[in-house]
């Protein structure tokens, strides 16, 4: 087995919530994976709102989804 050192800042060592200044590769992905998919998440929420998508209701999705659908099928 290898060892791998990675310097990080103490402000990201607690925004990454770790508590142990010894991690195995599998929980290090996970502590990334989850910020990451947060960040992500962020993000989408951020343009839906500056995009107006996030007033949408079910029922504009759904006329949305299915004005494309008809949409798509008569192209030729």
């Amino acid at each position: 087995m290898r060892t791998l050192n990675i310097a990080i800042t103490d402000l990201e060592f607690n925004k990454f919530g770790i508590k142990n200044d010894q991690l195995n590769f599998t929980d290090f992905i996970e502590i990334i994976t989850k910020e990451l998919t947060k960040q992500n998440i962020e993000k989408c929420i951020e343009l839906a709102e500056k995009h107006g998508l996030s007033k949408m209701t079910m029922t504009d999705i759904s006329n949305e989804v299915k004005a494309v659908r008809l949409n798509a099928k008569n192209r030729p």
